[in-house]
């Protein structure tokens, strides 16, 4: 395995594991024909793939970059256009667990280049997933857990300021959030009926109706403009 780094110490611990390292980016283009990459944006991905179009052409870019779905579709657009296979991925999985066979990762692109090299990209995550032959789809899906991710954070650090109003601390709020989440939210979030529903737009319910969860909303908005917690975040629900 070659690799390469554009801060080329950061490739030490791999070379320790028997990687060589490249040069430049060039050298380890021409180095393999399946290229892994995974910068900070696709526009550093683009400036240092596009003047390497003559050495790429013919291999297999494995894009895992964080972008947009659009941005996907253009480098796909773009790879072809070179004669480049293309692939693009999502890392669903902290960076400790890349390469342990539980990481998930996620693929777009042509199913056939990803039965083709399936066995090599199980290597970074042996739960290696394709989804769909639209490379943007992969983004898609990783911002909307990411969504998810740091709404579930903001509404963490919205419940602990509120709570801090009365010097209560995370610890001793935690047995309580704990409970909630593991017997309430996760189970109304992760069922089949609730995505049933959404799917279906139908949400009429006996159970907690959209008055009842006004009110509360009307409550928690009141309550953290007294208590001087902004609840700006959650004005559009309360609306």
């Amino acid at each position: 395995m070659t690799v390469w780094n554009r801060s080329a110490q950061k490739a030490e611990r791999l070379m320790g594991n028997g990687a060589v390292r490249a040069e430049t980016a060039a050298e380890a283009v021409k180095a393999s024909g399946v290229i892994v990459v995974c910068l900070s944006t696709y526009e550093v991905v683009k400036s240092t793939l596009i003047p390497l179009e003559t050495e790429l052409a013919g291999r297999l870019i494995t894009n895992l970059t964080t972008g947009t779905p659009d941005e996907a579709r253009r480098m796909e657009e773009w790879a072809f256009g070179k004669n480049i296979d293309y692939l693009d991925g999502a890392f669903m999985a902290v960076p400790p667990l890349i390469g342990s066979p539980d990481a998930l990762i996620l693929y777009g692109g042509r199913k056939e280049l990803f039965d083709a090299y399936q066995p090599i990209l199980e290597v970074m995550g042996g739960n290696a997933t394709y989804l769909n032959d639209d490379t943007g789809v992969v983004l898609l899906y990783d911002l909307a857990m990411l969504t998810m991710l740091y709404g579930a954070w903001y509404s963490y650090f919205h419940a602990h300021a509120l709570l801090r109003t009365a010097n209560i601390s995370a610890e001793n709020f935690l047995p309580y959030a704990s409970n909630w989440l593991q017997h309430v939210i996760v189970p109304a979030l992760t069922s089949k009926d609730s995505a049933r529903i959404l799917d279906e737009g139908f949400y009429m319910t006996d159970v907690s109706n959209m008055a009842v969860n006004k009110i509360g909303l009307d409550n928690i908005v009141k309550s953290s403009r007294e208590l001087g917690v902004p609840a700006d975040w959650l004005l559009p629900i309360h609306l």
